[in-house]
């Protein structure tokens, strides 16, 4: 099949695209046809080896870890899908090699759901890593309750995104942190934007001056201390970004493949409560130079990978 690769670390430029191994069908997977993948930092921070310490790579590697497309193939043991059936998921393995920037990807069918009705393959793509970091973050580590105020870094980002619409969703006020163009974007998706920069904790004191209720963090560095110092009494914060969380008495998080939250975002999203703003499209060829667009940093959405299919094969 055809796919991306690389085979040692490094920058854009160690991406291929070329054949690479067809992949094996295990009991409790399903092989999927990949209409669309979403670029995530993780896929450049992985590449670069910046989490060489934490993951292992089997090279050549196939990168990505997001997933839209159809069932073509179930295991022997898979009982959850059928050859059909549309499906979405964050399909980690504990080390890099078999991922999902490809025209086809042996999934677990703990990492998957089935798509939402109402979003296109191109929007779900973007919905399972940001999603469930998002989901996670916010009702598992904080808890997040309704009539909390809760504070989102980077809020016109993938995963901040998702982040101010689920809390939203659960009644909580959300402040949320934004370059100024994203200002507008941040409303419409549920959020109180407030500039980045000199005068953020004046800025959020002025929305909240009995401070915050949670804090979500996807930025790190400096924005720990001005969190920490934004927090109410019993406040709370995770980051997915920085590790020092923890010695401001936060959590740091990462996502884990969970059919059933996935499938509770597919549900918000079939209630409208959850959308996915897809910024750009690139062919599958071009996966380099969307990972080289998710490295500026100045995202508002989702990066989106698509695999084109002739029309009569779906």
């Amino acid at each position: 099949m055809k796919g991306i690769s690389y085979s040692r670390y490094g920058g854009p430029d160690v991406l291929e695209y070329g054949e690479v191994k067809d992949p094996k069908v295990g009991p409790d997977s399903v092989l999927v046809k990949v209409r669309a993948a979403a670029v995530n930092p993780v896929d450049w921070k992985c590449r670069d080896g910046a989490l060489h310490g934490v993951v292992d790579a089997v090279f050549p590697v196939v990168p990505g870890w997001d997933v839209s497309g159809v069932v073509v193939q179930p295991g022997p043991a898979v009982t959850e899908f059928a050859v059909g059936d549309e499906v979405i998921g964050y399909v980690r393995e504990d080390f890099l090699s078999r991922g999902t920037f490809a025209e086809y990807v042996a999934a677990p069918v703990r990492t998957l759901a089935r798509k939402p009705r109402n979003l296109s393959f191109e929007e779900a793509a973007g919905l399972p890593l940001a999603g469930l970091t998002a989901y996670q973050v916010l009702v598992h580590a904080l808890e997040v309750k309704r009539g909390e105020t809760v504070l989102v870094h980077a809020a016109a980002g993938g995963v901040g995104s998702l982040a101010v619409q689920i809390a939203a969703h659960l009644g909580a006020r959300v402040i949320g942190t934004a370059s100024e163009r994203n200002h507008g974007f941040v409303r419409a998706v549920g959020g109180e934007p407030v500039s980045y920069g000199p005068g953020l904790a004046e800025r959020v004191r002025g929305l909240a001056p009995e401070g915050v209720d949670a804090v979500f963090d996807t930025v790190g560095g400096e924005a720990l201390t001005v969190s920490a110092n934004l927090l109410a009494p019993e406040g709370r914060m995770a980051s997915i970004a920085d590790p020092d969380v923890v010695d401001f008495g936060g959590r740091y998080c990462w996502a884990r493949p969970d059919a059933a939250d996935l499938a509770k975002l597919v549900a918000l999203a079939e209630q409208g409560a959850v959308a996915v703003h897809v910024a750009e499209t690139f062919p599958l060829k071009r996966t380099a130079d969307a990972q080289r667009r998710s490295q500026e940093g100045r995202t508002r959405g989702k990066l989106i990978v698509t695999v084109e299919w002739p029309e009569e094969e779906g």
